[in-house]
């Protein structure tokens, strides 16, 4: 697995411990199986957005402390110019790019979400579920969302707002890569 990952498992083990917390007590928080956590922790398997959300809540520090491992450092304003924002590979279908990476407190995560387009258009959608509400705006291309098994389909300038409790996923249409804007709230 890759450096990043393996980063952030050790970062994820270290606030458990200082939380001293249990791995079974943070995965019966998380509602997985303790060995799939210690899974994460061990940098062996890649963190879903969702994962590291709740444990950002969990822990109460920031999403980006985890990501990174630096603590947010601005408080008025953050800008970040086109392309810059701090890569997310979150999962293998997907590729976040945070845009508030560096903003202290915040109560948003924006994302710049780069969606390739599917290798089959039968291809299963990996589901995901997490506190909050997100917000979702097609940039270009055509995005598929799925919340709870409806298909919704996002075209430039559409835009969604969804609790992100309910399973939801999403997939690039017409064999063409999606951009979106996709802000996530706690």
């Amino acid at each position: 697995m890759n450096e990043q990952v393996k980063l952030i498992g050790q970062r994820i083990q270290d606030l458990r411990e200082i939380a001293e917390l249990s791995v079974e007590e943070v995965a019966s928080y998380l509602g997985i199986p303790a060995d799939k956590y210690v899974s994460y922790e061990n940098g062996e398997k890649d963190l879903p957005i969702s994962i590291i959300y709740e444990l950002a809540n969990k822990f109460n520090v920031d999403f980006t402390a985890i990501l990174s491992g630096d603590a947010p450092k601005l408080n008025v304003y953050q800008y970040v110019k086109a392309g810059e924002g701090i890569g997310v590979k979150r999962r293998e279908a997907y590729q976040y790019n945070n845009l508030a990476f560096n903003f202290a407190n915040k109560t948003i995560e924006p994302f710049y979400v780069t969606v390739p387009p599917a290798e089959n258009e039968d291809d299963t959608v990996q589901l995901t579920s997490h506190p909050g509400q997100e917000f979702n705006y097609c940039l270009d291309g055509r995005v598929c969302i799925i919340i709870n098994g409806k298909e919704i389909i996002l075209e430039p300038g559409d835009s969604l707002i969804f609790d992100s409790k309910h399973w939801h996923g999403m997939r690039a249409l017409d064999n063409k890569e999606a951009h979106f804007l996709a802000i996530v709230s706690d």
